[in-house]
């Protein structure tokens, strides 16, 4: 299957939180590459600006704008270029998510009020916020994808305030996958098992929880950023009810409301 014939061809996407070429985002964005989809990018910051621009070169894309998304005329600003140069829009990843590291072990009970405000900020309320700008691009139907933990469910060693914004985030997908289903607008979830990211690698004994996953999960092995991509195909036209991320200990939690 060529990139003119896959099941994305004709398709045009945001994707919002690659970091590095280990970024699940990233992941999501080469399989939608090779599905024929044409691809923009967002990053924050010239440092993340010099990760991001040559892997989307490498995905034949140029189109990059700078976004920071607790800023809302950052956005807004982002979402223009991508009007400007589109018009329209057909798929959202987002991808997106912060908390001070050194608040991300120890107890939860010690999360400062600071911390808490901003965690919940980047990582929750910010794909309401780009969801809104989206839907104003996607007249003609479209798909917005987000991503979780299953710290949102259980509590994990040191995930602390992240748990709580990722509870929050998969509550968020319901109540717009209510509003924006009605406009053919599909919101979706994927709630992974632990995968070694930039991101992860600020929550205090990772490198534990990546060992008992590896030894307990039923092909004894952790996922990688290739697994997740393949549900990553909820960006395509269909309306699943659930796809499963394989070979971790929480292959059933994914969430899929359309």
């Amino acid at each position: 299957m060529t990139a003119q014939t896959g099941l994305l061809s004709g398709k045009r996407g945001l994707i919002m939180g690659v970091a590095n070429d280990r970024s699940l985002a990233w992941g999501i964005a080469k399989a939608a590459r090779a599905q024929g989809a044409e691809l923009a990018f967002t990053y924050q910051g010239e440092a993340l600006e010099r990760r991001v621009r040559p892997l989307a070169q490498s995905l034949e894309s140029n189109l990059l704008a700078p976004c920071d998304v607790s800023d809302m005329a950052s956005i807004d600003a982002a979402f223009a270029i991508i009007e400007k140069e589109w018009g329209k829009l057909d798929f959202l990843v987002h991808a997106i998510g912060f908390s001070d590291k050194n608040e991300l072990r120890g107890r939860y009970v010690d999360t400062s009020r600071e911390n808490f405000l901003h965690t919940m900020d980047v990582s929750c309320y910010s794909f309401t916020a780009v969801a809104n700008r989206a839907e104003k691009l996607m007249s003609e139907g479209g798909s917005m994808l987000t991503l979780s933990y299953y710290g949102a469910e259980k509590v994990m060693p040191h995930y602390n305030v992240m748990g709580l914004a990722k509870a929050a985030l998969e509550t968020s997908v319901k109540y717009l996958a209510n509003d924006l289903g009605p406009r053919g607008i599909r919101v979706n979830g994927i709630s992974a098992g632990p995968v070694k990211t930039l991101a992860a690698s600020g929550i205090g004994d990772f490198r534990y929880i990546l060992k008992w996953n590896e030894l307990n999960a039923p092909l004894r092995r952790n996922i990688t950023i290739d697994d997740v991509a393949v549900p990553g195909f909820i960006c395509c036209p269909i309306w699943p009810l659930a796809l499963p991320v394989k070979s971790t200990m929480w292959m059933r939690d994914i969430i899929s409301l359309a």
